[in-house]
């Protein structure tokens, strides 16, 4: 898994240095406003966020990819994750669907840093990774992502609920690549 940068973001593999960022993104009430029943329970102790990337680290090991760590360029700085990921869903009624997500540090955001990490992955997935298509999904009240996912190409598709969360879809496919209806 080779490494890459946007303009002002690094992407690279989680490893277990990275678990007091972790800690410090998924202990944040903020940061779990919008994940209801999609993103996962709120950490209490540090060994949950070692667990979480040894998690995702066999992602990485099992289909090639998987959530990465975004730094800041200028600074090293650890601010959250980004990526793709395999579901094996069923997630509204979709299976085996890549999955575009980010998450980020409050103080990170409203800086344009979510649009840039979605835009990179977006065009990792396609052009690197040669996927066919790329979906995601954000909690209906989440205007912040959702605008983010319509502003990088993914087209809303519907409404949906998940794990008691109201949701929307959205997904792109492969420039190039035309769906037959």
């Amino acid at each position: 898994m080779q490494t890459f940068d946007s303009a002002r973001l690094h992407f690279r593999p989680l490893t277990a240095a990275d678990a007091p960022g972790m800690f410090a993104l998924d202990s944040d009430p903020a940061v779990h406003r919008y994940l209801g029943g999609v993103g996962g329970q709120m950490v209490t102790e540090l060994a949950q966020s070692t667990d979480t990337i040894a998690f995702i680290q066999a992602q990485y090991a099992a289909v090639g990819i998987g959530r990465w760590a975004v730094l800041r360029r200028e600074t090293d700085e650890f601010m959250g994750w980004a990526g793709l990921k395999l579901v094996a869903g069923p997630v509204n009624g979709q299976r085996d669907f890549y999955d575009l997500g980010y998450r980020f540090r409050p103080q990170f955001w409203g800086q344009g840093y979510g649009s840039e990490a979605a835009q990179a992955w977006l065009e990792y997935g396609f052009q690197t990774l040669r996927l066919p298509r790329i979906c995601a999904y954000a909690d209906a009240e989440n205007a912040g992502s959702r605008r983010i996912l319509t502003k990088i190409g993914l087209r809303e598709s519907n409404e949906f609920t998940e794990g008691g969360t109201r949701c929307f879809w959205y997904e792109a496919d492969a420039p190039g690549l035309s769906k037959a209806f």
